[in-house]
C-alpha cells in the first residue's frame, strides 16, 4: 500500500511538472517557425534551458520519492560545450530517466531519435517536435518495393533534422537495438548476446554522416539493473533499489571517414558497432558476476 502511494506520488510529480513547462516549450517552438536566425537561436537555446530545469526537478522527485541508488562506475570528463553521440542497451522506459539523470548539466541536453507515431502523444509529443526530436519513419524492405519512390527518405529526415544541431553543442542520443530488449525477441532475433539484441548500424551512420564530422566523440553507456529490468511502474514505488551504469568515450575520428553507402564502408561501420556490444555484452555479465558475488 506505502509503496503505490509513494508511486502515485511520484506519477504526479513527473506530470505536474511536465504540464508546468511544456506550454512555454511548445509557444517557443512555434515562434522558432519564424524565418529569422537569431531568434530561433535565442528559442532553442530557451526550449533547451527549460528542458534543463525540467530534468532537474524530475531528478529531486526520484530523490525524494524512488530513492533509487545510480552508481556510475567510471565517467570520463564531460563538456557541455561539445557535440556527443550517446549509445546505450535500452531495457526498460527507466533507461531514459537514467541517462538524463546521469547527464544532466554535464553534457548538452540529449536529443532522442524517435518513431514518427510518439509526435501523437498528447503533450508530450509536441513538446518533442519543439526541442528538436528527429522523428522517424521506418520503411520495411517490401513496403519500399511497393513504393519505391520513397526509397532514401529516412536519410533525408535525418538529414534536415541533423542540421538544426550544427550550431549548437548537442548530445544525440541512439538507442542501436531499436527497442527494448525482452527474452523473447532475443530467441527470435537469434541474437548472439544473452543480454542484448543486435545492434543496428543504421541510425548511428545516419547521423554522423549528417553531421559532417561535428559529432566527433562516442559516449558508450551500460546500464544494468541489478534487481531485474524493471517497469516504469516499480520504478515510480521506489522498488528499484539501485541501477548501475558504466560509461566510455571513445573517438569518432576514424568512424567518421566511412562510407556508409559504399558496401566495405557498411561492412566496416558493422563490425565496429558489434565490437562494441561485444563488449558491451562482456561488461553486462561481469557486472552479473559481482553483483552475485556481493549477494552471497
Amino acid at each position: 500500500m506505502l509503496s503505490r502511494l509513494r508511486g502515485a506520488l511520484s506519477f504526479s510529480g513527473y506530470l505536474i511538472n511536465t504540464l508546468l513547462w511544456t506550454p512555454l516549450v511548445m509557444l517557443l517552438g512555434l515562434v522558432k517557425l519564424l524565418p529569422f536566425a537569431p531568434l530561433q537561436h535565442g528559442c532553442t537555446v530557451l526550449i533547451d534551458t527549460i528542458a534543463t530545469w525540467w530534468i532537474s526537478i524530475n531528478n529531486a522527485n526520484q530523490r525524494l520519492f524512488s530513492r533509487t541508488k545510480m552508481i556510475t562506475h567510471s565517467l570520463p570528463q564531460l563538456s557541455a560545450q561539445q557535440w556527443y553521440l550517446v549509445v546505450a542497451n535500452h531495457q526498460s522506459w527507466v533507461d531514459i530517466l537514467m541517462l538524463q539523470h546521469l547527464f544532466n548539466r554535464k553534457i548538452p541536453f540529449l536529443k532522442f531519435f524517435l518513431k514518427w507515431e510518439l509526435i501523437y502523444v498528447p503533450f508530450l509529443g509536441l513538446a518533442w517536435w519543439a526541442l528538436d526530436f528527429p522523428f522517424m519513419r521506418r520503411y520495411s524492405k517490401s513496403f519500399l518495393k511497393k513504393h519505391p519512390h520513397l526509397k532514401g527518405k529516412d536519410q533525408e529526415t535525418t538529414r534536415k533534422a541533423c542540421a538544426k544541431f550544427h550550431n549548437k553543442p548537442v548530445s544525440v542520443m541512439n538507442f542501436v537495438e531499436g527497442t527494448r530488449f525482452t527474452i523473447d525477441k532475443q530467441q527470435r532475433q537469434k541474437s548472439p548476446y544473452k543480454q542484448l539484441l543486435k545492434p543496428k548500424v543504421g541510425g548511428v551512420a545516419l547521423s554522423l554522416d549528417a553531421m559532417d564530422g561535428k559529432l566527433n566523440t562516442l559516449l558508450d553507456v551500460t546500464i544494468y539493473y541489478p534487481g531485474g529490468i524493471p517497469s516504469f511502474w516499480d520504478f515510480l514505488c521506489g522498488r528499484v533499489d539501485r541501477v548501475e551504469l558504466h560509461v566510455e568515450q571513445h573517438c569518432l575520428e576514424a568512424v567518421n571517414q566511412l562510407n556508409y553507402q559504399d558496401r566495405d564502408g557498411k561492412t566496416a561501420y558493422q563490425s565496429w558497432l558489434n565490437q562494441i556490444w561485444h563488449h558491451k555484452a562482456g561488461k553486462l555479465a561481469q557486472l552479473g558476476s559481482l553483483h552475485r558475488k556481493t549477494d552471497t
